[in-house]
């Protein structure tokens, strides 16, 4: 699996970013390639965003990030949000599959 985590500091005009972000996240869904998305906000006193796309292995990874219409989303984001950062994540050698409690 293939981690792509972006992080962002939502910008001044809070409704403009909400508006925006249900239309996002649907078009980046349709580009081909994600397994599972979720997005996390601080828990207390901040407008930082995180959000993580899993892929199954680096080729699409790449793929989706080349899709013209995730670079269109990427050119709207920052727009609306400031330190937008992004990396790309592979499995640990160490702990190259998951490991849960009990397992």
């Amino acid at each position: 699996m293939v981690l792509y985590v972006m992080k962002w500091e939502i910008g001044p005009d809070v409704d403009a970013y909400k508006a925006w972000t249900s239309s996002a996240i649907e078009r980046l869904l349709k580009a081909p390639g994600v397994v599972e998305f979720r997005a996390y906000r601080a828990v207390a006193g901040s407008g930082q965003v995180v959000a993580t796309y899993e892929f199954d292995d680096m080729h699409a990874c790449g793929a989706w990030l080349d899709d013209v219409v995730v670079r269109q989303v990427r050119e709207e984001l920052e727009a609306l949000a400031s330190n937008v950062t992004a990396e790309i994540w592979g499995p640990s050698p160490i702990v190259p599959d998951p490991i849960r409690p009990g397992s």
